[in-house]
C-alpha cells in the first residue's frame, strides 16, 4: 500500500513558505558558525575528526604498530619495551579530547537552550492565535446560532494561557510528588 495520499507525490516540490524557512535556517547556522570563536571552531574539527572512523583508524594502525614494535622477539628495536610511554600518551590524549568534547557539548547544550526558547516562544504564540480565532468562530457561530457555540468547553478554551501558571502548576506537582515518595536508601534512586 503506498504511504501517499492521493494529492501528494514524493517528487512534489515543497510549499514556497517551506522553501523560505528551510533558507533561512540554513542563513542562520551558517551565519552562527562564522560568528563562532577560532577555539571554538578548532575545538568543533578536533571533535568531528576524533568521532571519526579515520581517527579510530588511525588508532589502530598506531597503537597496533607501537605495540607489535615493542614486543619480545620482534626483530625492530625497543623504544617503549613496557609501554609506560604509550599508556602516558593515551592518558594525555584521552584528558585533551575529553575536554574537547565537553567544549563542544557544551555550545550544543547552548544552541539546544536556544532553539527550546525559539520553539516556547511559536508555540505559546500559536496558542494566542489560536484562542483568538476561537473567540472570533464562537461569534461567528452566536451570530449564526448554531448549537456548538453553547458548549462550555469554549469559555475554557478561550482563556488565554499563562505559561508561568503552568510552570508553577508543574513544579508544585513535582514538589508534591517527591514529598509523597518513601525515602529510598542512598544511591537507590
Amino acid at each position: 500500500m503506498d504511504s501517499y495520499s492521493p494529492t501528494t507525490f514524493p517528487n512534489d516540490p515543497l510549499a514556497k513558505v517551506l522553501e523560505r524557512n528551510i533558507e533561512a535556517i540554513v542563513r542562520r547556522r551558517k551565519a552562527e558558525e562564522a560568528a563562532q570563536p577560532m577555539a571554538e571552531r578548532v575545538s568543533a574539527a578536533i571533535t568531528r575528526f576524533t568521532g571519526s572512523l579515520k581517527f579510530v583508524y588511525l588508532h589502530l594502525a598506531l597503537f597496533g604498530f607501537w605495540i607489535i614494535a615493542n614486543l619480545p622477539g620482534v626483530p625492530f628495536p625497543k623504544f617503549d619495551p613496557t609501554y609506560v610511554v604509550l599508556a602516558m600518551w593515551a592518558s594525555v590524549e584521552a584528558i585533551f579530547l575529553s575536554t574537547f568534547v565537553l567544549i563542544t557539548q557544551n555550545r550544543t547544550a547552548a544552541l539546544a537552550d536556544r532553539r527550546d526558547d525559539l520553539n516556547l516562544q511559536i508555540s505559546l504564540l500559536a496558542e494566542h492565535e489560536v484562542t483568538r480565532l476561537i473567540h472570533l468562530v464562537t461569534a461567528i457561530a452566536h451570530k449564526l446560532n448554531i448549537d456548538e457555540a453553547r458548549n462550555p468547553e469554549l469559555d475554557e478554551l478561550k482563556r488565554d494561557v499563562a505559561p508561568e501558571k503552568v510552570l508553577d502548576s508543574i513544579s508544585a506537582k513535582e514538589r508534591r510528588a517527591e514529598e509523597t515518595r518513601p525515602n529510598e536508601p542512598f544511591g537507590q534512586q
